[in-house]
């Protein structure tokens, strides 16, 4: 299955950032619209309790595993939207650190907001994310 997604990047803009700005996909691509995937075991209860970087990787094995059942895989996305409930900045890149690490060299354009409160019990990370794939 060849990529659809175009990672774009300006010089124009700050290269602290790592990921790309932007992201294109071609208009026969097929987009998939992912619902925030959130740490949850598969009997419902939360992983990681307290533990960002726990809850970040098993959102991200959830994630992995709603794209594959669209069809796509991680270099397929083209945007994330990465929530973590806390007011700290340091959970936030604790966080970033394990999605961005998940991503590899795929460094897709991406949100990282800290939200008061996400909707299971004991959640603290949740991720949204938009992908592209050509059939």
């Amino acid at each position: 299955m060849p990529l659809a997604v175009t990672l774009i990047r300006s010089h124009e803009l700050s290269d602290v950032v790592q990921y790309a700005y932007a992201a294109t996909a071609p208009a026969e691509a097929r987009l998939i619209f992912l619902a925030g995937a959130c740490p949850l075991n598969r009997d419902g209860s939360t992983a990681g309790v307290g533990d960002y970087p726990a809850q970040a990787r098993k959102a991200m094995e959830n994630l992995r595993i709603a794209l594959m059942a669209a069809g796509a895989q991680l270099d397929d996305v083209v945007s994330t939207r990465v929530l973590v409930a806390s007011s700290k900045q340091s959970d936030l890149v604790d966080v970033w650190d394990v999605v961005r690490a998940a991503f590899g060299a795929h460094d897709a354009p991406s949100t990282l907001m800290g939200v008061t409160v996400l909707g299971y019990t004991d959640q603290l990370v949740e991720i949204e994310a938009v992908a592209a794939v050509i059939d």
